[in-house]
């Protein structure tokens, strides 16, 4: 599972880097092979843009690797490897995956501030965006957010590594195996107050994939927790 979750995340990470480079240097007249001493200075604005382009990209082709892992796994029958079919009854009735939703928010900002101030991390309301993002730039974003970011990470978590767990450790042991990825796959330069204040998230997801039998609620409560998260440390004084 570890060594799955490496190869997938490595590989995306190396891809989306390669295409970026070569297709924005091609794109603005550029020898993508220049050694770096004479590449010409990019800017801030072209920087900001790059460094969007590979994270984007990055969750594209780590969806598009899971989801080849898959079909080369169970064939026809990836789609319920990765708990993406209906043939299964929904196992949550739907007015409790709206609750969960609506109090989720408050309960996982509560945990993230109250775990950066733990570990004394950098953890400020009001910030403010890139100034050389353009509006467009910041709806991409948001999207990436919300929408890209938890569905490549969900397939890969809670989709296959999950199918792979459970196959040897019963449902429990595949929550808790997939949380501690998750977490570990978010350890920074700034220490283990981000990989410890997704531990709960992880541990409700890993909980909504056992519960439903489904991956679309656990994107649901994935990309909520972000849009919810962002929000509140932009929201205006």
């Amino acid at each position: 599972m570890i060594a799955t979750a490496l190869a997938c995340l490595a590989a995306a990470s190396l891809l989306s880097l390669a295409v970026v480079r070569i297709g924005f240097d091609l794109w603005a007249g550029i020898d993508p092979f220049l050694p770096p001493e004479r590449r010409p200075f990019l800017g801030a604005v072209e920087l900001a843009h790059r460094a969007f382009a590979v994270d984007a990209l990055r969750q594209v082709f780590l969806a598009a690797l899971v989801i080849g892992i898959a079909v080369r796994r169970a064939g026809a029958g990836w789609r319920a490897r990765l708990a993406l079919d209906r043939e299964r009854p929904n196992g949550m009735r739907p007015v409790a995956l709206l609750a969960l939703l609506l109090v989720w928010p408050v309960l996982h900002i509560a945990w993230v501030t109250g775990t950066a101030e733990v570990f004394g991390a950098s953890f400020g309301r009001h910030v403010r965006l890139s100034p050389f993002l353009s509006p467009a730039a910041v709806a991409a974003w948001l999207v990436y957010l919300a929408l890209l970011a938890p569905v490549a990470e969900e397939l890969l978590m809670r989709g296959e590594l999950y199918a792979r767990a459970r196959e040897g450790l019963g449902p429990a042991g595949a929550i808790l195996a997939t949380a501690a990825i998750f977490a570990a796959a978010h350890v920074s330069s700034f220490g283990l107050a981000r990989p410890v204040s997704l531990v709960p998230l992880a541990l409700a997801l890993g909980w909504l994939r056992w519960r439903t039998g489904r991956l679309w609620p656990c994107v649901a409560l994935h990309g909520w927790s972000n849009l919810a998260l962002v929000a509140y440390l932009l929201w205006p004084e």
